[in-house]
């Protein structure tokens, strides 16, 4: 079974966001359901599944919706299984590829230096620590976030810090992520080299430089699409070396999850980060359909009357 977030203050309609996804699962006749994702964050976890239907048997189901704190994830987890769905992949799973330290040692080999910070909130981040690690950046460029997010399109204000070493100007991209996260921050800090990708455009809203990145979805440690991750820009016509990735997924403790890549300007490819592949948004150039095709796999098949 799938399962779409509610439009929210509706009456069992799904979230516009996921609505083409929701129709997409009914037109390959897969069972789908939907959440009231309001009462699920509000900890009403009967209310939450009103929609669901128990399962008579223990069948696997795959949520497709907005991305939720791992405490909420678990709780949405085991109670999906008292109703016999159980999520592709476990809370631990989810929280693998959803906070960037616990999956970061996967990829480390093949991804931009990162340093991280715990914190529960902005308020409690040791500015000691943060002045330290900013250090050891020496006078390069560093991208900052928390262990789930950015705020890449607000690139220049709470985003890109161009001279770690600049010590008054990266506090004060800093201080606005931190603000500007406001209630959404999760986990701690996390800053991380700035690496020179081979350049797109630039977005045509926010003026962010765009990068030739793809969005890898990976199953059961098969690469089941890969596709270019922007819908604005002329990429290139060329292979990705799908190989090396899949080597590097191996590596990762998830079921079902996203690999983000770019080509660096010397040619050399690197892993983004990673994602849990329940809460990834798609790309808007995918074939959805083969996506799909390959979820359903792995699901329980229609029954025919």
């Amino acid at each position: 079974m799938f399962l779409y977030p509610a439009e929210p203050f509706s009456q069992r309609v799904p979230d516009e966001a996921y609505a083409q996804e929701h129709a997409l699962a009914e037109q390959m006749e897969q069972p789908a359901a939907l959440i009231d994702i309001e009462a699920l964050l509000d900890g009403q976890l009967s209310r939450a599944l009103r929609w669901v239907p128990p399962s008579p048997d223990s069948h696997s189901a795959i949520y497709r919706g907005w991305m939720l704190r791992p405490e909420v994830y678990e709780a949405l987890y085991v109670a999906l299984q008292q109703r016999n769905w159980h999520l592709l992949n476990t809370p631990a799973q989810y929280r693998h590829t959803h906070h960037l330290p616990d999956s970061f040692p996967a990829i480390a080999d093949h991804s931009p230096r990162t340093v991280w910070l715990p914190a529960s909130s902005p308020a409690e981040l040791d500015w000691n620590a943060v002045q330290s690690a900013l250090s050891s950046f020496g006078p390069g460029g560093v991208i900052v976030k928390d262990y789930v997010k950015s705020r890449k399109h607000e690139w220049h204000e709470a985003c890109f810090i161009p001279d770690a070493a600049d010590s008054a100007h990266a506090t004060q991209v800093i201080q606005t992520f931190l603000t500007r996260q406001g209630n959404e921050f999760q986990g701690g800090l996390v800053l991380r080299a700035f690496e020179e990708f081979a350049a797109l455009t630039e977005h045509s809203r926010s003026g962010m430089p765009l990068t030739r990145e793809y969005r890898l979805f990976f199953l059961d440690g098969t690469i089941i699409s890969a596709d270019a991750y922007w819908e604005e820009g002329e990429y290139p016509a060329e292979a990705l070396p799908l190989a090396s990735f899949w080597a590097t997924g191996k590596r990762v403790h998830s079921r079902f999850f996203t690999m983000d890549v770019a080509q660096r300007q010397d040619g050399v490819w690197r892993v983004v980060e990673l994602g849990d592949g329940q809460v990834a948004g798609l790309p808007e150039r995918m074939d959805r359909s083969r996506l799909y095709a390959a979820l359903s796999s792995v699901l329980p098949k229609p029954a025919h009357g």
